[in-house]
């Protein structure tokens, strides 16, 4: 304890060279807050947080589900062909998602760890493992529920300067012109003729 023995404490800890247990006790340190270790825990430290271990428990039951629909079934199964693991799949990873999605938000207002930075490194780590297996592996995709009005919205912005040149081209399309001749005034030599004549 070094507030009981300083100089004993001091000793012990820098006697070589290295000082490894120095080295070792910052290392340590530093990867558990590297890894935000404590978003895993209680607030007490006592153990497992409840969100953690319900994380966990559908964590674990994804890779089961995901296990389970590709026993038996490899042989049969082409590289790219994984419908079955998809649609029996499709409910747990689901799940599994919207809770680390919620996760996330609660942890960015506290949580129940009561630190505000990222969720511990078990929880990131195992939905990326998760997410890779759905999409890349699996190469299992949630239609966007999006994908109508972004296809509307992205045809009437490239639909718009069509109409715009069209309008241009009918308001400002000429007629023909009649071109009408003016009247001439008659020149000088002329009424100096006219003049003449009458005198």
């Amino acid at each position: 304890n070094s507030s009981e023995s300083h100089n004993c404490a001091k000793s012990i800890l820098t006697s070589d060279r290295l000082q490894i247990v120095v080295t070792l006790s910052e290392f340590f340190n530093e990867t558990w807050e590297a890894a935000n270790c404590a978003n895993c825990l209680k607030n007490s430290s006592e153990g497992l947080s409840n969100s953690t271990v319900e994380f966990l428990d559908l964590f674990n039951k994804s890779l089961s589900c995901f296990e389970h629909n590709l026993q038996g079934q490899m042989i049969y199964l082409s590289p790219n062909n994984y419908t079955e693991v998809c649609k029996n799949c499709n409910e747990t990873y689901k799940m599994l998602n919207d809770l680390y999605n919620n996760l996330q938000r609660m942890n960015r207002q506290g949580g129940e760890s009561g630190h505000s930075t990222h969720l511990c490194i078990d929880v990131e780590d195992a939905m990326n493992i998760t997410r890779k297996l759905w999409s890349r592996t699996f190469n299992c995709s949630v239609p966007c529920s999006d994908t109508v009005p972004v296809i509307a919205v992205s045809s009437f912005i490239l639909f718009l300067p069509i109409v715009f040149y069209l309008s241009s081209f009918l308001h400002s399309k000429q007629k023909k012109r009649i071109l009408i001749l003016p009247k001439r005034i008659q020149s000088n030599a002329s009424l100096v003729n006219i003049q003449e004549k009458y005198s």
